[in-house]
């Protein structure tokens, strides 16, 4: 009677522990299915940049061609100041759930150069999503001046040393590191003169004040069509759809030097890989449409190749050492 009442009580247990375990593994399956689908309310894009400007029409252009794939709204939310840095610092604090996101440019590797602390860390605080489009620097000198081509501005500065001039929108923008750039790669003596912005430069520029300036493809295309200044080359790896004629920086006999601007969607850090896949397939379809091309090639971009998260991480710590190198060699400190 006993062994029977023991087995009886055995075989129940038994069973209590075979469905405890049949009810564990279960649960994540039911947590995932009763988890809403992402995005499940409008996504903020954080664009730490002007309304108008270069990052924000990308980020717009962007925008309006992902909502109907996401199927909710992505707002758009200009948070200015820092060179960017205000408005990464938000994103980068912000809930990692994929519903804020960050839209931004290279001045996110060239802050993380030229500053040892900032209230957040552009490696660790951010995931890199996608990589969305360029945004090269024109080489341009006075309509006017004598300098005609590439070879002609590196003997120029090499026969008068510290006589050439080059401007820039300021201390640490991609114009000033740019120039810095190819000082040190040619070891050239020339001058920096730094304006309080793009538009500044480019004015003393037309007038013919400074000897060159590596500028933003979007701000300086109209001067080059209208005849007030001369491109000499562009930074890119390829030639610019809206300037053929006009020579990479490789094909003008200075190899390996590419200073892209590059603009891209990221997250906070520990955002979920499926949130991330479901972006970045969803900005590679973007990136393969002829009118997303075309938008940016009229505002003086191109497209990124539809890619991988981890290839925009590559491409960012690469980025970044290009930066880091040029700052340490030049000795910038930030103003």
């Amino acid at each position: 009677m006993r062994k029977a009442l023991v087995d009886t009580t055995r075989r129940a247990l038994h069973s209590t522990l075979a469905l405890t375990i049949l009810l564990l593994a279960a649960a994540p399956a039911a947590t995932l299915a009763q988890s809403p689908a992402y995005p499940s309310k409008p996504v903020r894009v954080v664009v730490p940049w002007p309304a108008g400007g270069l990052v924000d029409v990308a980020a717009r252009q962007l925008s309006n061609r992902l909502q109907a794939a996401l199927g909710q709204p992505l707002v758009i939310d200009n948070k200015l100041g820092a060179a960017g840095s205000i408005g990464a610092d938000i994103v980068a604090k912000s809930p990692a759930d994929g519903h804020t996101l960050l839209f931004t440019s290279s001045a996110l590797s060239i802050n993380a150069a030229l500053r040892a602390k900032t209230p957040f860390d552009a490696l660790k605080d951010l995931e890199r999503v996608a990589l969305v489009a360029y945004a090269p620097s024109v080489l341009v000198v006075h309509q006017n001046s004598n300098i005609m081509s590439l070879q002609d501005l590196l003997k120029a500065a090499r026969a008068q040393p510290g006589k050439l001039s080059y401007a820039s929108a300021g201390v640490g923008s991609p114009a000033h590191l740019t120039g810095e750039l190819l000082k040190s790669r040619q070891n050239l003596f020339v001058l920096h003169i730094p304006y309080t912005g793009a538009p500044a430069a480019m004015t003393d520029q037309i007038a013919g004040r400074i000897d060159y300036h590596f500028a933003n493809a979007a701000v300086v295309l109209p001067q080059i069509r209208a005849g007030k200044v001369r491109a000499l080359a562009v930074t890119s790896a390829q030639r610019m759809p809206g300037l053929p004629q006009v020579p990479t920086m490789a094909e003008a006999g200075l190899d390996k030097f590419e200073a892209d601007q590059w603009l891209g969607l990221l997250a906070p850090k520990g955002t979920p890989p499926a949130v991330i896949d479901k972006l970045v397939s969803e900005v590679n379809k973007v990136l393969l449409l002829d009118d997303f091309g075309q938008a940016l090639a009229n505002a003086g971009m191109s497209s990124a190749r539809p890619g991988k998260a981890e290839s925009f991480d590559a491409y960012f710590k690469q980025d970044l050492t290009q930066w880091s190198n040029v700052v340490n060699t030049a000795n910038i400190k930030p103003e």
